[in-house]
């Protein structure tokens, strides 16, 4: 599935074409992806305006000018892509290209804005993706937002906030931190690589960076820290581009090649001075990519 910084990525490479559009048509190649589309949803979306494009956790939002919301979300092999007159094929090159066949163009938007005339394609060879429609005022009620702990992205990730959050929890501290509850949209990937940067164990219990007092201890402050720092350089990076995933304009994200703990099983550790190696243990089903060495 790709993970925040890669829909992040797809959100600034679609909005400068989308937002301000008018969808003039929408059309669906099948009745639906994962899940059905909604009832009528062509009719709902054309003829109106994009009003912005947003991003919760790893859920692209579609902003429309009648308070309506497209909800979308990539699965494992979704992609956009832009197609003008000028330009019908995808630009850039690429190591892990994503679908272009069209017969995987399950909706196809037909806007005309800034630019023209246009058509944005969402392409999904295997159907893991969805798109939703919801009303905007009550997004925060939407099923997969409810319970949403805050962005890796914002002022509301701090360390007092997930000494809160880890006070008293035995839970190791890998799970604790994909629970999307704690933090929204923080995966697989940038935990290992965030929990690497600190020097923490992923099996560590979360509680243990907790004093008896219910303050953050200083590791759980670097902690915070490190998280915003591997997610906001992964952003930079064009987001990590693993297998599927590519960027809208057909380059992909270089983050993979500065991974320090994910995928790296056997390779020696970068941390300066450590002679240890990075090994692989399952955790909740999930590969975990850590030095047994220096995080401790």
């Amino acid at each position: 599935m790709p993970e925040l910084p890669e829909v992040e990525t797809v959100r600034r490479g679609l909005a400068p074409t989308m937002e301000g559009a008018v969808v003039e048509k929408m059309e669906l190649g099948r009745p639906d992806l994962r899940f059905p589309f909604p009832q009528g949803f062509s009719e709902l979306v054309e003829g109106k305006r994009i009003i912005s494009l947003g991003r919760r956790a790893k859920y692209l939002l579609i902003e429309l000018e009648d308070g309506l919301t497209i909800v979308s979300h990539l699965g494992m092999s979704g992609s956009f892509r832009i197609e003008s007159p000028l330009e019908i094929e995808t630009p850039g090159e690429f190591h892990h290209p994503r679908s272009k066949d069209g017969k995987h163009d399950h909706v196809i938007f037909h806007l005309r804005g800034a630019q023209g005339a246009v058509r944005v394609i969402y392409n999904d060879p295997r159907r893991f993706g969805f798109m939703h429609l919801v009303d905007r005022a009550n997004i925060d009620l939407y099923p997969a937002f409810a319970e949403l702990g805050p962005e890796p992205t914002g002022n509301a990730l701090s360390a007092d906030y997930l000494a809160s959050r880890f006070d008293g929890k035995s839970q190791p501290l890998k799970s604790t931190l994909l629970d999307q509850k704690v933090i929204a949209g923080l995966g697989n990937i940038y935990v290992c690589e965030a929990l690497w940067r600190s020097h923490l164990s992923p099996l560590r219990a979360a509680g243990t960076l907790v004093t008896k007092t219910g303050k953050p201890k200083a590791q759980l402050i670097e902690l915070t820290q490190k998280i915003r720092d591997v997610i906001a350089h992964a952003i930079a990076a064009g987001g990590s581009s693993l297998r599927d995933h590519i960027q809208t304009d057909g380059t992909l994200g270089y983050f993979q090649h500065s991974f320090s703990a994910y995928d790296r099983q056997g390779h020696a550790c970068r941390t300066p001075d450590c002679k240890g190696t990075i090994e692989r243990i399952v955790q909740a089903g999930r590969s975990t990519f850590y030095c047994a060495a220096c995080q401790k």
